[in-house]
């Protein structure tokens, strides 16, 4: 769960600069950002039971954050919620391929946030 807190600490760290017009490349960084938080609900979930929210929670922190358009507030929303399902499909069980596949949506994740958070 440690990898999980790395995309947590760089989500925290885009935060400020999250609230700001984007370009459609920038756009598309926060749509596989969410992307990736629902990929981490999902694997969080298999591992922690339905009952966490952690990743959940973060994403309705950016889209508070984020000052999208109707639209892309849905596309984000959209992204988080195929992000999960993919993930759900294919982790069923807290294994040691879940685990594995968590610390590289988790390291991809960090990436993204830290990207959004370049100016």
């Amino acid at each position: 769960m440690k990898h999980f807190a790395a995309l947590a600490m760089a989500l925290t760290t885009a935060g400020a600069a999250l609230a700001q017009d984007r370009t459609p490349v920038q756009r598309q960084t926060l749509s596989e950002l969410a992307y990736a938080m629902g990929q981490s609900h999902a694997l969080r979930q298999v591992c922690l039971g339905a009952a966490d929210q952690y990743w959940r929670e973060r994403m309705g922190r950016l889209l508070q954050t984020e000052t999208a358009d109707e639209a892309f507030e849905r596309s984000l929303r959209q992204a988080f919620n195929t992000g999960y399902a993919a993930a759900q499909a294919q982790f069923a069980a807290c294994d040691s391929l879940s685990q594995a596949e968590a610390v590289q949506v988790a390291r991809r994740g960090a990436a993204l946030a830290e990207a959004a958070a370049r100016p």
